[in-house]
């Protein structure tokens, strides 16, 4: 499965941790780094816009999105028709986004969770099915026309 990930410079060091570790534990889980890759400064939106594009493009079903807080990030992805970017620091929320909500993107907050809860909710954003049913309802009043 391809996912793509993008971070910010205040995220750089949880999205390299959260790379390593998917990789050292052979998940079928391909992250298409869109960047930054370093901790030198630039704008979360630069790489919220390339992240989502691959989504938009059909390169990517999901994507995992990390600035300082996540809250950046989150609201530059949902800016985009048909994404649905939850900001998740726990596993419950993480699972909640995919079940309720039906989130197509993951933002975590980098200076407020570690590696291990960053691993949990990613686990379960993507190993969560959307519910449907009267959550589909509540879904399709979100977009503004």
């Amino acid at each position: 499965m391809d996912v793509v990930i993008g971070s910010d410079h205040a995220g750089y060091k949880l999205k390299s941790e959260i790379i390593k570790y998917f990789t050292s534990q052979n998940i079928n889980i391909n992250f298409i780094d869109v960047g930054t890759y370093s901790e030198n400064s630039v704008d979360y939106p630069d790489i919220a816009h390339k992240a989502i594009g691959l989504i938009n493009e059909g390169k990517c079903k999901n994507g995992v999105l990390i600035c300082k807080s996540g809250v950046g990030m989150s609201i530059v992805a949902n800016r985009y028709k048909n994404i649905r970017c939850a900001l998740c620091w726990n596993e419950e929320i993480a699972k909640l986004s995919r079940m309720h909500n039906d989130a197509n993107v993951i933002a975590l907050p980098a200076h407020f969770i570690d590696i291990e809860t960053a691993i949990k909710c990613i686990n379960a954003f993507l190993n969560t099915p959307f519910e449907g049913g009267r959550h589909l309802r509540r879904i399709s009043k979100i977009e503004i026309v």
